[in-house]
């Protein structure tokens, strides 16, 4: 689904502002272009978002339930341009690479410590990001390179997309669980677990989602967190199992990772660079260093 950023801009001005007529002026808009960007984006979503009265507009349940998730992706997204714009001047002195968010420390620590044993006075910016934070970053030449997810319909004309391998979702477990001490878990056994689901707009949920077919309704999601980190803490307190890529740093203590089967789910990992890049020695190593460790990982399950 394409992401409608100007619907979401006047939904939030919407909410902030209290009335249309109100945002139209924030945005400097005509107030029939808001209401035209509102309608766009409740039809995009299937959902009404806005209750209007003649008084007063109000949050539906659908409403309430995007506008977190909303502010959190434009505050990011601002972020994220603002630190482009402050590295842009001394770019050319820093190795910068971008790497989803379950990579960066259960992948890249020990590649970034040998780099620094090479070059001690190279210094090294990472972006863990989303997947179309990525791809835009390498395409921008902000990232010399990057490692995500492969999504053939997301590829750009100058960028080269070598694949990695196909990294399997694990299931953590609380230590002392029935399932705990499995070899495997067919996803079916998972019926009637309390589970622990990672952003319902993420990739990983979207495949996990489309790779169950109907069985994904029959499963319980009781919990839902923003981040991985938050979820192996659920889990780590008891309130349930969540499923996350085998990358994802050691859960450490009271969390025990287990294969899921029936069906077998895995991500596409790839490596991102432009066509026309030369890049240096350091960027070269760090890369291929990361796509081999990423391997052999997988390889080892």
């Amino acid at each position: 689904m394409p992401i409608d950023f100007l619907g979401i801009q006047a939904f939030l001005a919407i909410v902030e502002c209290g009335s249309f007529q109100l945002a139209a002026a924030q945005l400097n808009l005509s107030q029939t272009a808001v209401s035209h960007r509102m309608r766009k984006l409740e039809e995009t979503l299937g959902v009404r978002l806005i209750a209007r009265t003649t008084r007063e507009v109000s949050l539906t349940d659908a409403g309430r339930a995007l506008l977190p998730r909303a502010r959190n992706a434009v505050q990011e997204l601002g972020a994220s341009c603002e630190t482009v714009r402050k590295h842009g001047q001394n770019a050319n002195n820093w190795l910068v690479l971008a790497c989803l968010p379950t990579l960066a420390s259960g992948v890249f620590i020990d590649v970034l410590r040998e780099c620094r044993e090479r070059w001690p006075d190279t210094p090294v910016r990472v972006f863990d990001s989303s997947i179309h934070e990525i791809l835009e970053l390498v395409d921008s030449r902000t990232a010399a390179f990057g490692i995500s997810v492969m999504r053939p319909q997301a590829t750009h004309a100058e960028l080269d997309v070598r694949r990695i391998g196909d990294e399997p979702f694990v299931l953590l477990c609380p230590e002392g669980h029935a399932l705990a001490g499995r070899a495997k878990v067919p996803w079916e056994d998972l019926r009637g677990e309390a589970l622990i689901r990672i952003s319902m707009t993420s990739g990983n949920s979207i495949t996990i989602d489309e790779s169950l077919g109907v069985l994904r309704e029959q499963l319980r999601w009781r919990l839902e967190a923003q981040h991985t980190a938050m979820a192996v803490e659920m889990v780590r307190g008891g309130l349930g199992l969540t499923v996350v890529p085998l990358l994802v740093a050691a859960p450490g203590p009271g969390v025990v990772v287990v294969p899921l089967e029936a069906p077998v789910i895995a991500r596409t990992l790839a490596v991102l660079t432009r066509r026309d890049a030369v890049p240096s020695e350091q960027e070269v190593f760090v890369r291929e260093r990361a796509v081999a460790l990423i391997q052999s990982r997988i390889a080892a399950v």
